[in-house]
């Protein structure tokens, strides 16, 4: 769409920041406007639409405002009833990739040293301690630590949640992501750790181009959601 509005900024609003262009509220699809609890979320927010389509009749497409969307998604899909995207997300524990280790001992022991840290934090701060396999045959996680990863996801507001859902499929893993919202993660970091695979099996066979533009898309995908729940905490 064209770009309307001259100045994108931010204005307290009954206890939240709402956002404003130049002085009019930003309707979310469903009618809502686009307010937060977070003053540095809110600054991030109006900084989006302030650069959005360049000027005031610049061409404005919704993937100029990324933060936006997710945001909105957390106040008119997760905010009425969170528990649903709190199972789905959940639902990760089941079949996280760090329990899933190669047959190739190589590969297998450099995924135990970068991946254990993580399972060893998951025992530690969230109370759930994750069994490990061989393979990729579905392997049954014990329920208390299904629980616990549980009790861990809910805890998140709803923009957090949607935060997190976005960076636990991008990353294969319930607990990588726990790790990034709750800022005990780097994102570049937990990306990296999830495609470990991927970088060994590189060494071996050379550089897969198509691969690499993917990661690079989905490294994008999770810096942007990992800051998302940098400005909400």
């Amino acid at each position: 769409m064209k770009r309307f509005w001259d100045e994108a900024g931010v204005v307290p609003e009954d206890g939240r920041f709402a956002v404003r262009l130049d002085g009019r509220p930003v309707r979310l699809p469903g009618g809502g406007t686009l307010s937060v609890e977070q003053a540095p979320l809110a600054d991030a927010l109006a900084a989006e639409w302030q650069a959005a389509g360049g000027t005031k009749g610049g061409e404005m497409r919704w993937d100029d405002v990324p933060l936006t969307r997710l945001v909105g998604t957390a106040a008119e899909r997760i905010a009425p009833d969170p528990a649903p995207t709190v199972a789905a997300i959940a639902r990760y524990g089941e079949t996280d990739l760090l329990c899933y280790r190669a047959d190739d001992p190589a590969l297998a022991a450099r995924q135990a040293k970068a991946w254990q840290p993580w399972l060893d934090w998951s025992r530690d701060a969230l109370g759930a301690e994750l069994a490990v396999t061989e393979g990729i045959m579905p392997l049954r996680q014990p329920s208390a630590a299904l629980r616990a990863l549980e009790g861990a996801v809910a805890a998140h507001p709803p923009v957090a949640l949607a935060a997190l859902g976005v960076l636990v499929p991008a990353l294969g893993s319930l607990v990588l992501g726990l790790a990034v919202t709750q800022g005990g993660l780097a994102p570049e970091e937990a990306h990296r750790l999830a495609i470990l695979d991927e970088l060994f099996q590189e060494e071996r066979w050379g550089l897969d181009w198509e691969a690499e533009e993917r990661r690079t898309r989905v490294a994008g995908e999770i810096a942007m959601a990992a800051r998302l729940a940098a400005l909400a905490r």
